[in-house]
């Protein structure tokens, strides 16, 4: 409905698992080299985000892979086997830390980063490397990713002309949500606050097609299409100088996305959390990362550079969470 179709499906959806084809203990925690620990959060959430790892362990990526030098999938791939798959207690990422530079030219190994900036240029360099090859492909089709497949959704964007009442939709597809929590209290808030319409007036004013003239008008986004694992950053810097808004913000283990969609009729859509990132610090510009990840036994475990502690739902659900990765 008003979106282009994709010539091209470059992954089938049907051979995405969302559940865990092995069940075991957690795997290793991760080596903090210098000041990685916004590298380490995110390398773990992805580490147990199902359907990634079962495809990353799959190794099907690495076999058909003919791309010279950096490569994110076969760094994530061979990143994933060794935290599952080998006895060790503690793994040092030092691939992905070798090669900072290419997954985003702003991280430095030895300087402090933002878990959220991570996530967002991770999962891009992924989503390059899943295209290589095949950057000619349409936009629509460039959407049919693994990646994209896994954490991609469309967003809606309908205008309406306060005047003539004259409404034009468009989509934009998504990895992740930002969302403003300054005076949300919840996870659920923050959502309402999203999908709430705004008046663009002022400098915003838009050209109506059929006024043909600026004119004030309501802009409404939903989300059109959901992934299959929604990423979630709680926005907590309060401005641009480092200033963060450290207060709670409630979060459900289990979250229904049915009322912010563009058609809010229907079954419910339930998502269950699986990990979340926990900043600590009293300004955005420095303290440390740890999080929390759901381990395919079905436990969930404090992740704090090397160390991963069992622990449970109840503590999981007190954080001060700045990001929060919930599986459908």
């Amino acid at each position: 409905e008003g979106m282009a179709l994709p010539q091209r499906i470059l992954f089938p959806p049907q051979k995405i698992c969302m559940d865990w084809q092995q069940r075991q203990r957690p795997g290793a925690g991760l080596c903090n080299l210098g000041s990685t620990c916004y590298i380490n959060v995110i390398l773990q959430c992805l580490t147990y985000t199902p359907p990634l790892a079962n495809y990353l362990l799959s190794r099907d990526h690495s076999q058909l892979c003919h791309r010279q030098g950096f490569c994110m999938m076969c760094i994530m791939e061979a990143h994933v086997r060794k935290v599952l798959r080998s006895s060790a207690n503690v793994i040092w990422p030092r691939a992905v830390v070798r090669d900072l530079k290419f997954i985003g030219e702003e991280f430095e190994p030895d300087m402090a980063g933002d878990a959220y900036e991570f996530l967002r240029c991770a999962l891009e360099a992924m989503q390059r490397a899943c295209l290589s090859g095949s950057s000619d492909e349409d936009i629509s089709s460039q959407t049919t990713t693994i990646i994209h497949q896994i954490f991609g959704g469309f967003l809606k964007s309908r205008v309406t002309c306060l005047r003539c009442q004259a409404v034009s939709d468009s989509y934009k597809a998504f990895l992740h949500v930002l969302l403003d929590i300054k005076a949300p209290s919840s996870l659920t808030k923050a959502l309402e606050n999203f999908v709430t319409p705004k008046n663009l007036d002022g400098k915003y004013c838009l050209k109506c097609s059929k006024c043909e003239k600026k004119v004030t008008a309501s802009k409404r986004v939903t989300v059109h299409r959901v992934p299959k694992v929604f990423t979630v950053c709680l926005e907590r810097a309060a401005d641009h100088t480092g200033r963060k808004i450290s207060k709670i913000v409630e979060y459900p283990e289990y979250l229904d996305l049915r009322p912010y969609m563009s058609d809010t009729a229907g079954e419910p859509l339930l998502y269950s959390l699986y990990a979340l990132v926990v900043h600590s610090g009293d300004t955005c510009l420095d303290g440390h990362f740890f999080c929390y990840t759901k381990a395919s036994n079905g436990q969930w475990y404090k992740m704090d550079d090397e160390s991963v502690d069992n622990c449970g739902i109840h503590a999981v659900l007190r954080q001060q969470a700045y990001l929060l990765f919930y599986a459908r």
